[in-house]
């Protein structure tokens, strides 16, 4: 496929934004770690797609390098502030299943790669990982921007995408890097 043809696909499954950047423009700050180690999400150390089980910021930022490209996804949703959980939970899990939509296409089309998604992995409910099991779906699984030390609010300005939660509206971003 084509960067134009991948784009279309991706405005085609409900993406506001698209944009297919080299991973090499990619800002990375390790900077962004310690949120995660906060652990707001309560993903901490018991799901395998998040820190420390997913790798150091090094090793993510080698793991995106190591491609060529990244699609870079955006959606938009009307929420009014950050106590609308259930809103917010919504919004994610759409946001993450229209990329697994578009990952599905692309993998058909020889464009093989890895997802970052708009929060930490949620194939499973709980994770495998405090059982002590493997992971079920490790060649779907997939991290969050901040487990990658991705300075997002750059990604969106240079793909010329809002990034500012304004009036009720709240922008999600997703990643698929390949080659």
């Amino acid at each position: 496929m084509t960067d134009q043809k991948i784009i279309k696909t991706a405005l085609g499954e409900g993406f506001l934004n698209a944009e297919i950047i080299d991973t090499d423009q990619i800002v990375f700050d390790s900077a962004f770690r310690p949120y995660c180690e906060e652990n707001l999400c309560g993903q901490y150390g018991a799901n395998y797609s998040c820190p420390p089980d997913c790798g150091t910021p090094e090793q993510m930022k080698q793991k995106v390098l190591s491609h060529k490209k990244a699609l870079v996804l955006q959606t938009e949703w009307e929420i009014a502030d950050f106590s609308q959980k259930d809103k917010l939970r919504v919004a994610k899990s759409e946001h993450n299943a229209a990329m697994f939509r578009v990952i599905k296409r692309l993998r058909e089309n020889g464009h093989g790669g890895f997802m970052i998604g708009a929060s930490g992995c949620t194939l499973c409910n709980p994770c495998a990982m405090p059982k002590g099991e493997p992971c079920k779906h490790p060649d779907l699984q997939y991290s969050c921007m901040a487990a990658y030390c991705i300075y997002v609010k750059r990604l969106a300005e240079s793909c010329s995408m809002n990034y500012d939660y304004r009036n009720g509206i709240l922008p999600f971003f997703g990643m698929y890097v390949f080659d």
